[in-house]
């Protein structure tokens, strides 16, 4: 079993004691990996404390208070970014604010734990981070051993086709037995959730081929002046049946035209990623706001949907690889978690800008900006 050292900054002996108790005997498996990680856990009252320990230990996780005696958790953050420490950073704070969220994750936090909170919170923040911090240095490690790399994320991918594959095959064979009746009818059911099961494979296999595409160009794709109202409209279009099967309507705001120098391609995926999000994570019978304006030497792109919306929480980890937000809400909603990841590196290679805004129960808004 690997263990991970983990420092928890905190001004109140009781918060310190209490994610002690919690992680204590607690520990992360994944599929994927081959062994379980535990904690070692140490503590820091102040920042000046936990600083001089940074500097002098390597630790793999810090879970860091902002509000501290002598120097606040933001600018620790700043130092740890600022020297290159190789750790992963979890804000665990009573006073967030969306300033302080977009300045830690500008700093290089990995997400916040609000208080108070919950054993089982805690916990699956700590599975989430073990993860990300896993894959972040397992990808710093590709070239001295690429091999390796490879091996683990093919097994990355092997473990999110199995379960939909395993899926297929026992209908198919509960099917080829008549286990059920001798009517097609009677299988009605499992045919369709095969169907679906499908449509999720298929996604997943096309996201990772757009990811490898988008990351192994570097930038160098071929670029033509494009009308992005004519892709957007044209993207609309091939996702009617997927807006009719839950009645929602989408309504546009273009101007007359909107060229931009890119990629074709990519700003496929851009549309195709808003849109269609729109679409799955709204209610029946909802909207979805598509506007796009040209503002000086700057392209903007506003989605908006009345949907389920998001959480705070949720809304900090989109555009992490392989993570879907996962609720009563959404557990009957395929996906690969790559979209959102593939759509943000897009938006990065043109120099562009993505802000979200969302609210349980009311919907969210994507807003794009795209640099001419």
């Amino acid at each position: 079993m690997a263990t991970l050292k983990t420092l928890i900054v905190d001004d109140e002996p009781g918060i310190r004691s209490g994610i002690i108790r919690i992680l204590s005997n607690f520990s992360t498996s994944y599929p994927f990996i081959e062994e379980d990680f535990k904690y070692e856990l140490e503590e820091a009252e102040d920042g000046f404390v936990a600083l001089e320990k940074i500097k002098s230990k390597n630790y793999d996780i810090i879970l860091l208070d902002n509000k501290l005696p002598g120097i606040e958790g933001i600018e620790i953050l700043h130092k740890i970014k600022e020297e290159k420490i190789d750790c992963a950073v979890m804000m665990i704070t009573s006073f967030a604010s969306l300033d302080l969220a977009v300045r830690a994750t500008n700093e290089g936090a990995y997400n916040f734990v609000p208080k108070p909170f919950t054993p089982a919170e805690l916990r699956s923040a700590m599975e989430s981070i073990t993860k990300h911090l896993y894959l972040k240095r397992l990808t710093q490690n590709t070239n001295k051993d690429e091999k390796q790399f490879r091996f683990q994320f093919l097994s990355i991918i092997g473990h999110e086709l199995k379960s939909p594959i395993n899926a297929v095959e026992s209908y198919l064979r509960i099917m080829q037995e008549k286990q059920v009746g001798e009517k097609i009818d009677d299988y009605k059911n499992m045919i369709d959730r095969s169907i679906e099961r499908i449509k999720g494979m298929r996604t997943l296999i096309t996201d990772m081929l757009d990811l490898t595409r988008v990351e192994t160009q570097n930038g160098n794709t071929y670029k033509n002046d494009f009308d992005l109202c004519f892709l957007a409209k044209r993207i609309i279009e091939t996702l009617e049946p997927m807006s009719e099967a839950k009645n929602i309507k989408i309504y546009t705001d273009f101007p007359s035209e909107c060229k931009m120098l890119c990629n074709e391609n990519e700003m496929n995926i851009v549309f195709n990623n808003l849109i269609s999000n729109a679409i799955k994570y709204n209610v029946d019978n909802g909207k979805v706001f598509l506007t796009i304006k040209n503002e000086d030497k700057k392209i903007k792109i506003i989605a908006e949907d009345t949907g389920i919306g998001m959480a705070k929480d949720e809304v900090e980890m989109l555009f992490q690889e392989f993570v879907r937000i996962k609720n009563k809400q959404t557990q009957n909603i395929e996906g690969s978690g790559l979209g959102l990841s593939i759509l943000k590196k897009i938006i990065d290679k043109h120099n562009g800008t993505i802000n979200v805004e969302s609210e349980p129960g009311k919907g969210t808004k994507f807003e794009v900006f795209l640099v001419r």
